[in-house]
């Protein structure tokens, strides 16, 4: 039997409204790898990589997508006991709404198609052919 509607929507509800503001070991990180069973790597704002658990109430619920920005709450390094540095405690899915709080770390950057490749895009074109050169 699948989870009820209503834990469904309260989820995504949840996910949708930024908190105002952090604790001291919660940061906003960016999605780098889906590592398995609920295992994520993760970029933090300093640039140091983590492994961290995605929470029960978004399993299954809540999909999570390579580049995609994640509120991770750190574990103390002290009360660590293994490979996993913290927990995903939100997931970012109206990065509009979140980017207008102060909190939003200025390294993370909006990323737009334009500035890749400087603005040149090869998406449904031809690659070059030889016959072009020599004539």
């Amino acid at each position: 039997m699948g989870r009820p509607k209503r834990d469904v929507r309260a989820a995504a509800e949840e996910s949708t409204t930024p908190p105002d503001q952090l604790t001291e070991t919660q940061s906003l990180a960016k999605v780098i790898k889906a590592e398995g069973n609920s295992l994520y790597s993760c970029l933090l704002p300093n640039q140091r990589t983590v492994l961290v658990e995605l929470v029960a109430r978004f399993r299954n619920t809540i999909w999570i997508k390579r580049g995609g920005y994640v509120l991770v709450d750190l574990i103390p390094v002290k009360e660590q006991t293994g490979r996993v540095e913290g927990e995903i405690v939100n997931v970012v899915r109206e990065e509009k709404e979140w980017r207008k709080h102060n909190y939003w770390p200025k390294e993370f950057v909006k990323s737009t198609y334009e500035d890749d490749d400087d603005g040149k895009s090869t998406v449904g074109k031809m690659p070059p052919s030889d016959s072009e050169d020599e004539g």
